[in-house]
């Protein structure tokens, strides 16, 4: 098959060397920045650029951009793919991406299908991006209602032949109501946990607990800004909830009381073990 990546940044960059490294098809990608163009040619991430005039050729078009930008390119190229084209985007927030293009789509005889590949790095920008970026990860797609259930099953063993460990279907709402714990939150969190005045002075103090709660603060401010606004309804009550938890954690030891601490402490233990 011919696939088409827009965007060769972490995710984009890594999908086309993933799909290169695990299948035969032929990867054609584009990215706004010519340096990057030429770095996936020179180490072989893509076969050759992505051009408009080629679009109508490509069995899959991944974009990988920033959620509003997503969903403005593909509404902009809707006349452009080709009828049995599958179209997929890569952003970290669903429903404000699907809402936008699933009308338009449902005009055309292409299918599209909102996705979002769980996995990523503290770095950004195809000089991160690798092949083995998806090896234990599962790819989330939200397909519409009227999408058939070959389109689904071709869209899952594209990703399983690309790498990815497993395929989950769900609706947008499902997916960003997810993503803002296990993923919104968790970077949240760790923001917040970095700017302690204790944290430049933490070499030699700490271990594998201190780069687990700060790695994903290195992140894209811009993209993780537009990803949080986007979904700020679902992010907020997280957050919240969290805040509630961990004044439950801050009573307790304010009170010098180890009956009141133990189990706030055992609460947490059980609740890991149970997911584990």
């Amino acid at each position: 098959m011919k696939i088409g990546i827009v965007g060769l940044g972490l995710i984009g960059g890594s999908l086309a060397m993933s799909i290169r490294k695990h299948t035969e098809h032929t990867v054609f990608g584009y990215d706004i920045d010519p340096q990057v163009m030429l770095r996936a040619k020179a180490v072989e991430a893509i076969h050759d650029d992505l051009t408009g005039d080629m679009l109508p050729g490509m069995d899959i078009v991944l974009v990988a951009l920033f959620p509003q930008l997503c969903a403005d390119w593909i509404v902009s190229h809707a006349d452009a793919f080709g009828p049995k084209a599958l179209v997929i985007d890569c952003a970290g927030v669903k429903r404000c991406v699907c809402s936008q293009v699933e009308p338009v789509a449902a005009k055309h005889s292409w299918t599209y299908i909102g996705g979002h590949p769980m996995a990523g790095r503290e770095f950004s920008g195809f000089a991160s991006a690798r092949a083995n970026l998806f090896e234990n990860a599962s790819m989330i797609l939200c397909p519409a209602a009227e999408v058939g259930i070959g389109q689904r099953e071709a869209a899952k063993a594209f990703f399983l032949e690309a790498g990815f460990k497993m395929v989950r279907f769900c609706t947008p709402e499902a997916h960003d109501q997810m993503i803002a714990y296990t993923s919104q939150l968790a970077h949240v969190v760790s923001g917040a946990y970095i700017k302690n005045p204790l944290a430049p002075s933490h070499k030699g103090f700490s271990a594998g607990s201190f780069l687990d709660m700060t790695r994903v603060a290195r992140m894209n401010e811009v993209m993780w800004t537009e990803l949080f606004l986007e979904n700020n309804d679902l992010l907020l009550p997280a957050v919240d909830d969290l805040i509630f938890r961990l004044n439950q954690y801050r009573d307790a030891l304010a009170s010098g009381d180890p009956e009141k601490v133990l189990p706030v402490l055992r609460e947490g233990r059980i609740a890991k073990e149970a997911l584990d």
